[in-house]
């Protein structure tokens, strides 16, 4: 989630990766190959007993532990499930921003709904007697599954995009340098009629997904210890909470850099397809085979820090929407700004005032708190809050490097301002 990915908006970070050069052709060539490979290897790790990143050789899997018939099933079922619940007429249609032709597209606001839906036939499953555990054993299959499906749909987006009329096409995303423009994506809303296909990804199936995966390793931890632990009810629950807090604010990811800015290609597809929900998983899926014990003090504590980084995120990212929406309403309106040569402002006080990216600051609190449950004894749980803050800051350094070309003395004013850029008082 997806690689989420996380950016201004209310969901993991999806995957936005290290290529900043248009021309860079071997870094589209390797991340592309790199990043699958990654994700393959800490599934492998995840499973293995001595889940250590640094274990070599590598526990690198068989070539028929990648393939089960029943994983691209599942996945392709999953696929087309989300896509019904897309087209479902419930829930409010609102639009995006103006578009460079002066139109503004619609979109169905009913992610929360499909979540819900998807949970009344999770449990009507169960009740049949579907083993949701198995997605423990299809655990490493589902992510190979999922890689393909990621190519093979990045694929169809590169060759109709040349269909595509150039107002539909990507700033930054058709430079003519195929390799990148294969992997940053040249269309920028590509649809099938009313069928956003980004707008699809970005939250719903990958996103969904994940904490349908995390409830398959409670499972399988119940089956093998027959409880489950604290820990992973910490880890799942949380988790489940960021789920639903992205879905519930489905509409707030319309003004994001994914889908104002970013085409949609092998970054985002990738992301949000097998980033997002088999990475973001690791701290569920490790528990399983190593299971933790946790104290009454130490579960408060963990808690406690989820319960600030959320409040945090939620909060900042809460306010930054309803500024950009309706900077007259009146959680927003006695909050002091810095004029621009745009004609927009940009908050100097509130949330903002604090540091640059406070939303940044409040998930990567949360980030450590998914981690924390699983202890200190290995690396691969801090997997997440490692890749995340690199993430973070680099996505921040961009920010920073758009937000000065775009409005120029206004951001040095803002930058004097609030002088912290994620960490008060350290960055």
């Amino acid at each position: 989630p997806p690689l989420t990915r996380q950016k201004k908006c209310s969901r993991p970070e999806r995957a936005h990766f290290w290529l900043t050069d248009h021309r860079d052709d071997a870094r589209a060539v390797c991340i592309p190959v790199f990043l699958p490979l990654t994700v393959l290897f800490l599934v492998c790790v995840s499973r293995s007993p001595d889940a250590s990143v640094c274990q070599w050789p590598p526990p690198l899997p068989f070539m028929e532990e990648l393939w089960d018939p029943l994983a691209p099933v599942l996945l392709l079922g999953w696929m087309a499930l989300h896509a019904l619940l897309y087209l479902m007429p419930v829930g409010k249609v609102t639009e995006g921003i103006v578009l460079r032709d002066g139109k503004r597209l619609k979109y169905p606001i009913n992610g929360f709904h499909s979540l819900c839906i998807s949970t009344l036939l999770l449990m009507l499953f169960l009740r049949l007697g579907a083993h949701l555990e198995s997605l423990f054993e299809l655990f490493l299959p589902l992510a190979a599954s999922a890689i393909a499906l990621s190519f093979l749909l990045s694929f169809y987006l590169y060759i109709r995009s040349f269909w595509a009329p150039p107002h539909d096409l990507a700033v930054g995303g058709n430079t003519g340098n195929p390799l990148y423009d294969f992997f940053i994506g040249r269309e920028l809303n590509p649809r099938i009629g009313f069928f956003d296909l980004k707008y699809f990804c970005e939250l719903r199936p990958g996103l969904i997904g994940w904490a349908v995966i995390n409830l398959g390793m409670l499972m399988k931890e119940v089956e093998l210890q027959g409880s489950p632990s604290l820990a992973m009810l910490l880890v799942v629950s949380f988790q489940l909470l960021y789920v639903a807090d992205a879905l519930w604010n489905e509409e707030a990811i319309l003004t994001t850099m994914d889908i104002v800015h970013d085409g949609f290609g092998f970054m985002l597809a990738f992301g949000d397809l097998a980033w997002v929900p088999f990475t973001y998983s690791l701290q569920a899926a490790y528990l399983v085979k190593h299971p933790q014990t946790l104290s009454s003090l130490q579960a408060l504590a963990i808690v406690a820090l989820k319960v600030v980084g959320y409040t945090i995120f939620r909060r900042s990212n809460s306010q930054k929407n309803q500024f950009r929406r309706d900077p007259t309403h009146p959680s927003v309106s006695k909050l002091e700004t810095i004029a621009t040569a745009t004609g927009k402002r940009l908050l100097v006080s509130g949330w903002w005032g604090l540091v640059r990216h406070p939303n940044y600051l409040g998930d990567l609190f949360m980030a450590l708190a998914w981690s924390l449950p699983c202890g200190f004894s290995h690396l691969l749980p801090y997997f997440y809050v490692i890749y995340f803050t690199i993430l973070l800051i680099h996505r921040e350094d961009r920010d920073e490097r758009q937000c000065k070309a775009k409005y120029g003395l206004a951001w040095d004013s803002y930058c004097q301002r609030v002088p912290y850029r994620i960490f008060p008082y350290i960055y």
